[in-house]
C-alpha cells in the first residue's frame, strides 16, 4: 500500500496528534514531573515520527487544521468559567487590568532588549514579540511587523508550555496558596492572572487544573493582554 495515500488522508495528522497525546499523557502519569507535559512529549514524537518517516508536513497539516480548528470554540468555553467568577472579576479588575498590561510590557521588553543586545535581526525579533499571547492574535502581530510566522508559531507554542510547566511551580514558590493567608482568592486570581499573561491558552489548560479562579482569570488575561500587546506593538519601532 502505498504510505503516501494513508499519510495525504485527513485522519492521519488527527489521529497521529491524538497518539502521540496519548503516550504523553502516560507519560506524565508514571513520572509525574512538570517536564513530562503531554504537549511537549506529543511535539517531539510526532517531530520525530514525520522526520523518520519521511512525511511532508502538507500531510500532517491536513489533519491538524481540523485539531486547530476547534480550539476556538474551546476558547470560548472560557466564558462560562470566567462568568462563574464575575464578582471576583468586579472586585479586582483594576488589579486583573494592570497586571496584564505591566505582563504584556514585560513580554515585549524583555525580548525587545534580548535581541538588541545580541543583535538579532529585526524579523526575528518581530516573530518573537507576541510569543506570550494566543496563535491567532500572535500571528498578525508578527505579520504587521515584518516577522517570520515559522518563528512566531514555535515561539509561542514554547512560551505556552514553558508557562504551564512553571505554574504551579512558581505558585508554590511564592505560596499563593497559603491556607492562613486571609486572601486566598486574591492569591489564586494573581497565579490565574500571571499565567494567563504570560503563557495563553496552553498555560490556562494548567491553571484550569488548579482550580476554577485560576482557570477563569487565566482565561480572561488572555484577552486583555492580547489587546494590550496589539495595542503596545502599533508604538514599537524595531528600526
Amino acid at each position: 500500500m502505498n504510505i503516501d495515500f494513508i499519510t495525504s488522508n485527513q485522519l492521519f495528522g488527527i489521529v497521529l496528534s491524538l497518539f502521540t497525546f496519548y503516550i504523553g499523557s502516560i507519560i506524565q502519569k508514571k513520572w509525574n514531573y512538570p517536564i513530562f507535559h503531554p504537549l511537549l512529549i506529543a511535539i517531539l514524537l510526532t517531530s520525530g515520527f514525520l522526520v523518520l518517516f519521511d512525511i511532508p508536513v502538507s500531510h500532517y497539516q491536513k489533519g491538524g487544521e481540523m485539531i486547530t480548528f476547534f480550539l476556538t470554540p474551546t476558547t470560548v468555553l472560557l466564558a462560562y468559567s470566567i462568568y462563574n467568577q464575575k464578582e471576583l472579576i468586579k472586585k479586582y479588575w483594576i488589579a486583573i487590568l494592570v497586571g496584564c498590561m505591566t505582563g504584556a510590557i514585560g513580554s515585549i521588553g524583555s525580548v525587545y532588549i534580548l535581541c538588541k543586545v545580541f543583535s538579532l535581526d529585526n524579523s526575528i525579533a518581530a516573530a518573537l514579540i507576541p510569543k506570550s499571547t494566543t496563535m491567532p492574535i500572535a500571528l498578525d502581530i508578527s505579520e504587521n511587523l515584518g516577522g517570520i510566522s515559522s518563528i512566531t508559531v514555535i515561539a509561542v507554542v514554547f512560551t505556552g508550555i514553558l508557562g504551564s510547566i512553571l505554574c504551579p511551580i512558581l505558585g508554590k514558590l511564592f505560596v499563593f496558596y497559603n491556607t492562613k493567608n486571609k486572601t486566598i482568592n486574591a492569591n489564586k486570581i494573581a497565579l490565574g492572572v500571571g499565567t494567563g499573561t504570560a503563557s495563553h491558552a496552553v498555560g490556562t489548560s494548567k491553571a484550569i487544573e488548579l482550580g476554577e479562579i485560576e482557570g477563569a482569570m487565566s482565561g480572561i488575561a488572555i484577552g486583555i493582554t492580547g489587546i494590550c500587546t496589539v495595542i503596545l506593538t502599533v508604538f514599537l519601532n524595531l528600526g
